[in-house]
């Protein structure tokens, strides 16, 4: 029964995904993210383990659904056989159209999620009917943790939170939205390699701020204490020397 319902949502899933994507032009690619010449530009989705860790959550809660509606159809059946047999077909509708439209809602969701990482910034994006993106600059991070729940770590998955300093463009848009919310977090969700991934975040974090607001990736090695970059040195040390001239002629 599970293997038909399951054959029938993908079937159906398929062309659905194809109506959506022509209707509401839901973009197929990741979101792009501005980057300078020779920047590496990563993309991901949520693991596979993240999609049937989903897909057991939902199952569990409609196979109690389910069997709840069979034992109700089952009761009245004995009771009122006539009764049973006409609301047969609506039973069975009741018990097969949530599995699918659950399939359906879980693959979108998972289809439409995207992570895109550079040297130093990330985007997240979210949604088909409204699609939520949002860019954190590495250089606001203020701290990243790793979240694993029991189910999640047998699914081998954990939730990367990335909490950065100042307001963000997502409004009320909560952490599993992928916004920034009023607690400044942006969420990685149901990846595989979550602490490589928070050391990674925490690395270019470091990299932007000992950088400086716009300066090149690998620029930090040559700044001088304080974040001073040589050509930033050179150019107070002119105005030192023309300033003192200017003293000097007075």
């Amino acid at each position: 029964m599970s293997q038909r319902v399951e054959q029938v949502s993908r079937w159906m899933y398929q062309g659905l995904w194809g109506v959506l994507t022509r209707w509401f032009r839901v973009p197929s690619e990741p979101p792009r993210l501005p980057a300078m010449d020779g920047e590496h530009i990563q993309s991901f989705r949520p693991s596979a383990g993240f999609l049937r860790y989903v897909k057991f959550q939902f199952w569990i809660l409609l196979l109690a659904i389910d069997m709840a509606l069979l034992i109700g159809w089952l009761v009245l059946t004995v009771a009122l056989p006539w009764l049973g047999l006409v609301l047969a077909p609506a039973t069975l509708l009741l018990i097969v159209a949530p599995d699918v439209v659950a399939y359906l809602a879980i693959h979108l969701r998972y289809d439409t999620t995207w992570y895109v990482l550079s040297d130093r910034s990330m985007r997240i994006r979210r949604g088909i009917w409204v699609i939520h993106e949002t860019t954190i600059t590495f250089e606001n991070v203020q701290n990243v943790t790793v979240d694993q729940g029991p189910l999640q770590r047998f699914f081998g998955i954990a939730d990367v939170v990335v909490q950065t300093a100042g307001g963000g463009g997502g409004g009320q848009h909560s952490q599993e939205q992928g916004g920034l919310a009023a607690t400044h977090h942006g969420l990685i969700e149901g990846i595989s390699h979550a602490p490589e991934m928070r050391d990674l975040i925490l690395s270019r974090s470091e990299t932007s701020r000992s950088s400086g607001l716009g300066d090149e990736p690998g620029h930090a090695t040559g700044t001088a204490p304080g974040g001073w970059s040589p050509a930033h040195v050179a150019a107070l040390r002119e105005i030192r020397d023309t300033v003192r001239q200017l003293v000097e002629q007075q």
